[in-house]
């Protein structure tokens, strides 16, 4: 595993840190931007993940870009998903899927990143409710 890179972007007055290993893999922190909207960070990220709409995209992504991804597990997630019973959080999608889009770290770089490809794509209108968290 190489070195970690970290930089950071200024966006409506928040510092939103980037992460990457090489040149090709960068990840963007979602728990810098759910901080803008709380002060649970982690609360806005898992009612992020709840939604339809969401599963259904990361499914897609994934099922795209990750040829280890899970798509049984994922039919059974993606079934519940958008009841008021579901519950999600990166953690359990990554661990449900073997999702590599998403990634939940603790220690220095803790937080949960998401590929700056996949957030591009929701800013792009491909995943309309993640805006709400900006």
């Amino acid at each position: 595993m190489g070195k970690i890179i970290k930089d950071t972007i200024h966006a409506n007055g928040i510092d939103i840190g980037i992460y990457m290993q090489d040149f090709e893999n960068e990840f963007i922190s979602l728990t810098d931007i759910a901080r803008y909207k709380s002060d649970d960070p982690t609360a806005v990220i898992q009612n992020w993940m709840r939604n339809r709409d969401v599963i259904e995209f990361l499914g897609l992504w994934e099922r795209l870009h990750n040829s280890d991804f899970n798509p049984l597990e994922f039919e059974g997630v993606k079934k519940q998903s958008g009841a008021n019973a579901f519950t999600m959080s990166p953690k359990k999608w990554i661990e449900a899927t073997d999702a590599i889009g998403i990634v939940s770290k603790a220690g220095r770089y803790g937080g949960t990143y998401a590929t700056a490809i996949l957030l591009c794509l929701s800013q792009l209108g491909f995943l309309r409710s993640f805006s709400y968290i900006l």
